[in-house]
């Protein structure tokens, strides 16, 4: 992975977000609107993925578009991530869109470094990944879920059930006492991915938990 950051490298907040190019068209506006919203120095790191649904996909699952299955290579992309979390005077968050923002779900289950998870339009239609929040535990205690309003209007039938997916794992948190919030954006899954982003890191950084 290519690692690319942003911000002030000496901030206390480190943000983490898993990146392709499409991100990183946008990143510079939303490390600007992170940093005017939030109104408090951070430092992001941006990791470029090199095979986008083998190394963000928790466990093996079939195509859901194109060919391409998935993989389920997420624990050696969280291993990663974890060689930069190492320093304890600091407080991380994670996050990311699309497949990344279901990444940034998954590995607050996996371990309790990340303070707060932003998944702006998550890929929570992953197959079986409602029911894994069910019966695991969030580790992070702050969690951003968002979602475009037209979604859930896709055609392809696995992807629309993205809806109902997030509305349910919005519950599950708060039944278990996680600070949460799901907010609705105008427009389909591909509409200012950006501006979602920054929304969803924003609110985790400025929670009080």
């Amino acid at each position: 992975m290519n690692k690319l950051e942003f911000g002030n490298p000496d901030a206390n907040i480190v943000l983490i977000q898993m990146v392709d190019e499409h991100d990183l068209e946008g990143i510079k506006n939303e490390v600007a609107l992170i940093s005017k919203n939030a109104k408090t120095d951070f430092r992001l790191v941006a990791l470029k993925i090199n095979n986008w649904n083998n190394d963000l996909s928790p466990w093996q699952a079939p195509a859901v578009f194109g060919k391409e299955d998935f993989g389920g290579n997420a624990d050696a992309a969280l291993k990663e991530v974890l060689s930069l979390c190492t320093d304890c005077s600091k407080a991380y968050y994670i996050g990311g869109y699309s497949l990344a923002g279901l990444f940034a779900l998954w590995a607050a289950y996996q371990t309790d470094i990340f303070e707060g998870v932003a998944a702006a339009s998550p890929s929570i239609w992953f197959p079986g990944f409602v029911d894994y929040m069910e019966k695991s535990n969030m580790k992070a205690s702050k969690v951003y879920l968002s979602l475009g309003d037209k979604e859930e209007k896709a055609r392809n039938p696995v992807m629309a059930t993205v809806g109902d997916a997030i509305r349910m794992a919005h519950v599950l948190l708060q039944n278990k006492q996680i600070v949460t919030t799901l907010e609705w954006n105008p427009g389909n899954h591909f509409r200012d991915p950006d501006i979602r982003t920054a929304k969803a890191f924003s609110w985790v950084m400025t929670q009080n938990a």
